[in-house]
């Protein structure tokens, strides 16, 4: 009797897209703690973390079934890009105020002084905490990406150099970078700091 191999990722993806289901069960079931430990690892919250490792793979059976994923051999990578992208879904709707922190360790946002919090000041402040958001939304992706997984995730320098497959000091210069832009576009555009 000839021993048998485990199918790689690639030849149980084109047994799923042959029709054979319980090939993706097989797939899942490789890749499963690795997906939801980098879901859990963003969102913290073990009952969110499960949601969005279902909807990490509703999507990517969608993705299957529609022809679009790119058989490049990377299955886990891909995956996890999407378990991630999906996380920043979140965090992009449920957070409202985000803290960024200057060189000198305030956060921009305690930075704003008012008069007083009339309905005026308010609107004003609203809408001031609106276009820090908008800023970080500006920054080139791979620095927001470090900003967003540090203020929203609160993950660590070296948890954020695994999840975006860079070195700790890529990480780190990311920030740094962001956190310089941010600076530059707030005085560019004259936001009153104290």
């Amino acid at each position: 009797m000839q021993p048998t191999h485990p199918l790689s990722d690639s030849e149980l993806i084109q047994a799923y897209l042959l029709g054979h289901s319980s090939c993706l069960e097989t797939l899942i079931y490789r890749h499963k703690d690795k997906i939801y430990t980098s879901i859990f690892m963003l969102v913290k919250d073990q009952y969110l973390a499960e949601d969005i490792f279902q909807e990490t793979f509703l999507k990517i059976i969608r993705t299957l079934n529609d022809g679009r994923y790119s058989e490049q051999g990377k299955f886990l990578p891909w995956a996890v890009r999407v378990a991630h992208n999906l996380c920043m879904d979140h965090f992009r709707k449920i957070r409202q105020d985000i803290p960024v922190v200057m060189e000198d360790g305030r956060e921009i946002m305690q930075l704003m002084q008012f008069a007083t919090e009339s309905a005026e000041s308010g609107l004003e402040r609203r809408q001031v905490h609106r276009s820090v958001r908008q800023l970080i939304e500006e920054l080139p992706e791979e620095q927001r990406e470090v900003i967003v997984l540090r203020i929203y995730g609160d993950l660590s320098f070296k948890e954020i150099a695994d999840i975006t497959s860079v070195s700790i000091n890529t990480a780190l210069g990311r920030m740094r970078y962001g956190l310089i832009n941010l600076r530059r576009m707030i005085a560019e555009k004259h936001m009153v700091l104290r």
